[in-house]
């Protein structure tokens, strides 16, 4: 996927955003429910389980889609009790699918 620059006025391009999502947000299928909720958007990226308890994604795609996704984090699936969504210009961006990766 080849970024172009987000135009503040408009909301359009592409971004790619890195999310480290926080609270009880393993063992109740975010990584899938994510996965999911990706693919819907049309998004490519990549999401996967820390040993520190957060989910870790990185989600790449136009601005409105990869908002949409990022406002989804702060409740994922119905088990999960997310407490922080903390995000940062994401570094990646040359993703083909949106996929779910092994722990980190």
């Amino acid at each position: 996927m080849t970024t172009t620059e987000p135009d503040p006025k408009t909301g359009t391009g592409n971004i790619s955003v890195h999310a480290r999502i926080e609270g009880q947000v393993q063992g109740v299928w975010y990584r899938a429910w994510t996965v999911e909720e990706a693919q819907k958007r049309g998004l490519t990226g990549w999401v996967r389980n820390r040993k520190d308890g957060t989910v870790e994604a990185v989600f790449c795609g136009p601005v409105p889609a990869v908002q949409s996704m990022i406002a989804a984090c702060h409740d994922g699936p119905s088990r999960a009790d997310v407490t922080r969504v903390h995000e940062e210009p994401g570094l990646e961006d040359s993703f083909e699918v949106f996929e779910k990766r092994p722990s980190a």
